[in-house]
């Protein structure tokens, strides 16, 4: 990676010393804890704690009325997932949780989350899936009708519906959540956003998910949960946009991930292909084994060129990117798949143990090509922008 940052022009001084001090970061705190644990949510906690001690969050949490700095933030997830996929997700999550707070929350509901956020002191969560309500999102079903109690006039909303696939569930101590709170004049659900504390009444989790790699996850439910109207973040109506914006921003991240677990991939398969020994002549020495790393090697340039991109384009004030990022998103989390499996396939029987780094990048990369947009979802995204064209 270091290589590539300093012959690549998308980078500034500043970012390329941050790679470095975050690499150096990863060597000496998070890869001698990269083993799993058999307590998730205790490790979870640990990794955060890290993060939260090496200033690191605050390339994940907006400031308020300041823009994220896509690139940093691709960095620093490329650097973490390189050892950790866990330490990726207590990184991204509380950018975002937070992100549409950053955009539009009032500004005392701002402050006190971003702040608590960026320091590790609140653990975040975005709560936007349903059962029945994933890449459309228009088919959401949890409501929020709003209610102003008698004499005193307060406002507040009352939430029902529930949440699946939610990141976090049942450790955020807050949720960005999305809900219905109208219809638009085309029949579709006006959807708007707010700030839930886990602590409010009406308010639970449901049940934890048992996801195939290490990854708090669960379903939260809201029965007659009372929200005070100016936990809404932005106007009603707003949710669809905020949704957007969001994943717009991090979309990109999700590519950098990908890449991380693939340079760790190649970096294995490459000492390994280096010391294993067949036929009396090391791996390395096998046509058939060079002609696979240097796949590899050429789909995860390609990658990372999409993805810093992408983050370039938006850190210099370009309007759009949702194509740049789709892009970004759908070719290095599948190239990511394809390098990691060649890996497997570079180390036999050996990348099957389970314990073995191989091993585990195989179980980590799959949930890629799904979260934020599904590799399918992502064409279909980028073919509606093409069209407009």
């Amino acid at each position: 990676m270091d290589q590539f940052i300093e012959e690549t022009p998308f980078f500034t001084s500043t970012q390329r010393r941050l790679v470095a001090s975050v690499a150096d970061f990863v060597a000496r705190e998070i890869e001698p804890r990269a083993a799993e644990r058999e307590d998730e949510e205790e490790h979870f906690r640990e990794l955060l704690g890290l993060l939260a001690d090496a200033n690191l969050l605050r390339f994940a949490v907006a400031e308020s009325g300041t823009p994220l700095e896509t690139r940093s933030l691709c960095l620093v997830r490329e650097a973490l997932s390189y050892s950790s996929a866990l330490a990726d997700l207590a990184f991204v999550m509380q950018g975002l949780g937070t992100y549409a707070i950053s955009l539009a929350a009032p500004e005392h509901v701002r402050d006190f989350w971003l702040e608590r956020a960026a320091t590790g002191k609140a653990i975040a969560a975005f709560a936007l899936t349903e059962p029945e309500a994933g890449s459309d999102v228009a088919a959401i079903k949890t409501t929020a009708r709003l209610v102003r109690e008698g004499e005193s006039g307060e406002e507040f909303y009352v939430i029902d519906g529930r949440k699946r696939f939610i990141s976090n569930a049942g450790l955020a101590d807050f949720y960005t959540v999305f809900a219905k709170t109208g219809e638009r004049a085309d029949g579709r659900a006006e959807l708007s956003a707010f700030v839930v504390s886990a602590r409010m009444q009406g308010f639970r989790v449901r049940e934890r998910t048992h996801m195939i790699a290490p990854h708090p996850i669960g379903e939260i439910e809201f029965e007659n949960c009372r929200v005070p109207a100016e936990d809404m973040v932005g106007r009603a109506g707003d949710g669809f946009r905020l949704a957007l914006q969001t994943l717009d921003t991090f979309r990109a991240s999700v590519g950098a991930a990908a890449c991380g677990m693939a340079g760790r991939a190649l970096d294995e398969s490459i000492a390994y292909a280096k010391s294993r020994k067949q036929f009396g002549r090391a791996l390395a020495e096998h046509q058939l084994i060079q002609e696979k790393l240097a796949d590899m090697a050429t789909e995860l340039e390609a990658a990372r060129l999409l993805v810093y991109r992408a983050a370039y384009l938006k850190d210099a004030g370009v309007a759009q990117v949702t194509r740049e990022a789709s892009q970004a998103k759908l070719y290095a989390t599948e190239a990511a798949g394809r390098i990691i499996d060649t890996a497997l396939q570079i180390h036999g029987g050996a990348g099957l143990v389970r314990g073995n780094v191989i091993e585990r990048l195989y179980r980590d990369v799959r949930a890629l090509r799904i979260y934020e947009g599904t590799s399918e979802i992502q064409k279909l995204v980028i073919a509606s922008q093409l069209l407009k064209e």
